[in-house]
């Protein structure tokens, strides 16, 4: 018998393959299969958080397939991400195939490597319930928030309202933003430039910075008139030239969080299109038979460390000395120290293997695949390298008593800069307060030198109030304050724009009054849940549990004893209080009254109505408005990845849209051609040849089924096989079309009986 491998998605079942024997079968879960119902708390609070997971909907099928294969299998790993989520994942598998615990066996590998795998495959290990229990408090801990504040906020705001542990904490930091941003006064302020020359040579510039006695503000023209009259016509004197080489050190490899932020601001995408491209390339791209085939091209994406394996900078350092010279490699291997707290399970994000260049792969992956693996190539390759070197100078110059300052660097050796220089927030603003120049020329002035003034100009500016938080800025905060784990940050965005607390503006993040109102009303009567402090400690008590040093049951009635408290107060508080609760206007003018219409909830969704209800009852339909924004428009539209590759170059496939209905395509088109019509096997077996049966679509939409090795096999129909036969004469029943009837097809049986529907046991 076979060995089952069993991971999370297609396109990872899809590389390992390729690794292993043929005395390995792999398949994909897709996610996860078990979770707590929908359609009610799911956790028995009284009976010490016992949770109630059932089956996803629309997992059945699956669970029964990959559930006989277990049956089948001589062991089983269970190779899913090696985090609390992919753990738990592992361990709900599990317990809804039956696997019995010996014949259970946990793999993980931080690469999808042949050499991380394979390795992996050696030296497996039981579920670890420390890391499973610690995925479940979060859970549980979300779903209480969730269920017990929900209809607080239908009742006392708006139906169809939802609150969340981390996104309400999320929330009330872009509100309180805005909030500084309306509440700041902009403080006018003057910027004096003198233009200089000395001996005849180049021209420089030099802007005003105060006296011998310190630094000036200047706030108002007089302000500058009065230096610009004392200072024109005299001569300017170099007062001090302070000339010095520094260092600049590398970046370290990327975190999740860090590389959340940097790909935001130097390719502009948001933070779960990131996250998306960065499991695509963890789970595995084929980057053409020279390359190696299907590739597992960085190391797993969701790691707070730093650290990097000996036989990576070992990698690192060969490639750096062959490419660039042994002047580029430091002394001794670099390494960086990580903050208090961080979880170290994996290493930093780097590419698995050094030695594939980005130009190497450009052609066989997709554009936004091409910029994440640059990005993160050039990131660790930089973190390697020898420090730059930079030649600072500056330079104070005096006349009438006034110091003009200016100040900059010349790089004398690139070192990392050859490869990488890290993107800054607000590095233009800085520069232009104290006049910093890149590559700054001055000439060889010495101290007590006179030097002739060219010109002056001034000008007036505003202080400008703090810039509102867009996906990379909001990262950097959770992160500094603890505030949810990196790889939370993308659904945390994701969820409280979907709950319409926050919208887009751009890329800035902006409260909606919904959310304003809702954060007001949860700071109000649960501080506790929308508090930065409380929220971190939250997160070290779930580290807490990973790391076996508290139970989760402690952790949770903990949690409960104080939410309660304040989930009871806070109703009695609010049946004595009435809220002011927003309207959201609409473009839409009322063609009955001429008034702005209004945003409304009715059972069928979003409507447009008359704000003058009952006197005016208009009502429109609310027409969602094309996304012009292409980047929001592909963070919409993600691909679908089939689980089978290209059959003629071995890409990805996805699925695309056609004139005869939904087919897949290769990732490379138009460079690669293939097509492959869509199709889904149904769990029966070919009457004529025993292969299986699988459902198409055609131009028209209308589905039929066909033995999958049609037109070898020529068995066809227009109505569903199954796996029920005849009473009678022993041949297949088929699902008549359109008829709840189950019927023989044989010429010489015309039996025929009602069909029912099986109960879907995947729900409740």
């Amino acid at each position: 018998m076979a060995n089952l491998v069993i991971v999370e998605s297609p396109s990872k079942a899809a590389t390992i393959k390729g690794y292993l024997g043929s005395n390995y079968k792999v398949v994909a879960s897709k996610g996860h299969v078990r979770d707590l119902p929908k359609s009610k708390l799911g956790v028995d609070i009284e009976n010490g958080f016992e949770a109630h997971y059932i089956n996803i909907r629309g997992k059945g099928d699956l669970i029964k397939e990959i559930k006989k294969e277990a049956k089948n299998a001589t062991k089983v790993y269970l190779a899913t991400d090696p985090d609390r989520e992919g753990e738990a994942i592992s361990w709900h598998l599990a317990a809804a195939l039956g696997i019995p615990e010996k014949k259970t066996l946990r793999v993980t590998f931080n690469e999808v490597t042949k050499t991380a795998v394979k390795s992996a495959i050696k030296e497996p290990r039981s579920i670890d319930m420390d890391l499973v229990n610690s995925q479940q408090a979060r859970r549980i801990l979300d779903r209480i928030v969730g269920y017990k504040l929900s209809p607080f906020l239908w009742k006392y705001v708006r139906s169809g309202l939802s609150a969340g542990r981390v996104q309400s904490v999320a929330t009330r930091i872009i509100v309180e933003r805005e909030e500084e941003i309306r509440a700041f006064v902009p403080v006018e302020y003057w910027t004096v430039d003198a233009v200089l020359c000395a001996n005849g040579s180049q021209e420089f510039t030099v802007r005003f910075y105060g006296d011998n006695n310190g630094k000036i503000k200047l706030t108002s023209e007089s302000d500058a008139r009065e230096i610009l009259n004392a200072v024109s016509g005299s001569d300017f004197t170099v007062n001090s030239v302070r000339k010095s080489k520094k260092k600049k050190l590398p970046a370290p490899p990327f975190t999740t969080s860090t590389m959340q932020q940097e790909a935001s601001r130097k390719l502009g995408f948001q933070s779960q299109r990131i996250m998306r491209i960065a499991q695509e390339l963890y789970e595995g791209v084929n980057i053409g038979a020279e390359n190696g085939g299907m590739q597992g091209l960085i190391t797993y994406m969701r790691t707070d460390s730093q650290r990097v394996s000996a036989q990576a900078q070992a990698e690192a350092k060969e490639y750096i000395n062959s490419k660039y010279g042994e002047s580029y490699y430091p002394a001794t291997p670099r390494t960086y120290k990580m903050r208090s707290g961080i979880q170290d399970a994996h290493e930093a994000i780097r590419p698995s293997r050094v030695d594939i260049e980005p130009s190497m792969i450009k052609k066989y992956v997709t554009a936004d695949q091409y910029k994440l693996y640059k990005l993160i190539w050039e990131r660790f390759i930089a973190s390697q390298m020898e420090s730059a070197v930079l030649s600072t100078v500056t330079a104070d110059f005096e006349s009438a008593g006034y110091v003009f300052r200016t100040s900059g660097y010349t790089v004398d050796f690139q070192g990392y800069m050859a490869v990488y220089e890290e993107s800054e927030e607000d590095t233009q603003r800085l520069a232009d307060e104290v006049n910093e120049q890149k590559n700054i020329r001055l000439p060889d002035v010495k101290e007590g030198e006179k030097v002739a003034l060219v010109g002056t100009d001034s000008a007036k500016h505003f202080t400008e109030p703090p810039a509102r938080y867009n996906d990379a800025s909001l990262i950097k905060f959770l992160e500094e304050k603890g505030i949810g784990r990196p790889s939370t940050f993308a659904t945390i965005i994701t969820t409280i724009i979907a709950r319409n607390y926050v919208k887009r503006d751009g890329k800035s993040l902006v409260p909606t009054p919904t959310g304003e109102l809702t954060n007001k009303l949860m700071k109000e009567s649960f501080p506790d849940v929308v508090d930065y402090a409380f929220t971190a400690q939250m997160e070290n008590k779930l580290d807490s549990i990973e790391n076996g040093n508290v139970e989760m049951d402690a952790v949770l009635s903990e949690f409960w004893n104080g939410f309660k408290k304040e989930l009871d107060r806070a109703n009695d508080k609010m049946d004595n209080e009435e809220l002011d609760v927003p309207v959201e206007e609409t473009d839409i003018i009322c063609d009955k009254c001429g008034s702005k219409m209004v945003v409304k909830n009715g059972r069928y969704g979003k409507f447009a109505a008359c704000p003058n209800y009952p006197q005016c009852r208009n009502t429109k339909p609310l027409v969602k408005p094309k996304d012009t924004d292409e980047e929001n428009a592909n963070e919409e539209k993600k691909p679908i990845i089939a689980d089978f590759k290209c059959e003629k170059c071995g890409s990805d496939m996805v699925q695309r849209t056609g004139r005869y209905g939904t087919f897949f395509a290769c990732v490379r088109y138009p460079q690669c051609n293939f097509t492959k019509q869509k199709t889904r096997e149904i769990g029966v077996d070919c009457p004529k040849c025993g292969s299986k049966i699988i459902m198409k679509t055609v131009r028209n939409k209308t589905v039929f089924y066909s033995c999958e090795k049609y037109p070898e096999c020529d068995f066809s129909t227009w109505d569903m096989p199954t796996n029920e036969k005849c009473p009678d004469c022993g041949q297949m029943l088929f699902r008549k079309k359109g008829q709840p009837i189950l019927v023989c097809k044989s010429k010489d049986c015309g039996f025929k009986k009602p069909y029912e529907a099986e109960s879907d046991n995947a729900e409740e």
